[in-house]
């Protein structure tokens, strides 16, 4: 009887360490860092912990020096930067801090902007509406972003509204890794809360795990776990500003 093929780890980092150029020390030097598939994931972190490094590491923006980056079982270091770039929009939604929204764009555009550089993103969106625009306007309804808003320039939406778009991005064709770096830094305390909700809402109905990066720690009770930084990361001494 064939036994069932163990599902690969979400991210598995191990004997990882990256120097930026020029600095005398390794930004990060983790022995090992794994979460597993759909797992919510709180990291935290003081300025020069590491933590941006960590998300370009986990993206495949930057190939460590030494050690084994592995997402969804694919070894990123192996692969030449372009090899890097495809998987990254192909399995990973990004939240960026400053949402990195498109003003030229519409919103509903936005949101569908991986499905135009990678067909699997938008092979899986078609799976979330009849057409790609009816994909793009289910998740920004499941988001509490209304209808009379989607014609709106980006510009003139409010930052909790820009936010979601912004998660809407990341969420359509449902990749396996949903990584948010800071996306909750310019809200108040209830607004963090209902948006939370709601992106851990839509990461469940996709099955994607979940890196939140923050220093709010109060936020850290809602994930299946906390991986403090500066706990794991090994640096002599560390030079990013995080």
């Amino acid at each position: 009887m064939n036994q069932p093929q163990p599902v690969p780890a979400a991210i598995h980092l191990r004997d990882l360490s990256f120097t930026w150029p020029g600095q005398p020390h390794p930004a990060l030097a983790l022995d090992e860092l794994r979460v597993e598939a759909r797992e919510h994931v709180f990291i935290s972190g003081p300025s020069g912990s590491g933590k941006s490094t960590l998300l370009a590491a986990i993206g495949g923006i930057i190939a460590p020096q030494s050690g084994s980056t592995e997402v969804l079982g694919q070894a990123l270091q192996r692969l030449p930067a372009a090899r890097r770039d495809q998987f990254r929009v192909d399995h990973i939604g990004f939240i960026f801090q400053q949402f990195n929204l498109l003003p030229y764009l519409s919103i509903i555009d936005n949101v569908l902007l991986p499905c135009q550089f990678s067909a699997y993103r938008k092979q899986r969106a078609l799976q979330q509406g009849a057409d790609l625009k009816q994909a793009a306007q289910s998740l920004l309804a499941a988001l509490d972003l209304a209808p009379a808003l989607w014609t709106r320039p980006v510009t003139q939406l409010s930052i909790g509204q820009q936010q979601r778009v912004a998660a809407a991005r990341a969420l359509i064709g449902r990749p396996e890794i949903i990584v948010a770096d800071e996306p909750t830094s310019a809200l108040d305390s209830d607004r963090q809360q209902a948006f939370l909700d709601l992106l851990q809402r839509e990461c469940g109905h996709g099955d994607s795990a979940l890196v939140f990066v923050s220093h709010d720690l109060r936020l850290a009770e809602r994930f299946h776990r906390r991986i403090a930084l500066e706990q794991i990361n090994r640096t002599a001494a560390p030079e990013e500003s995080a």
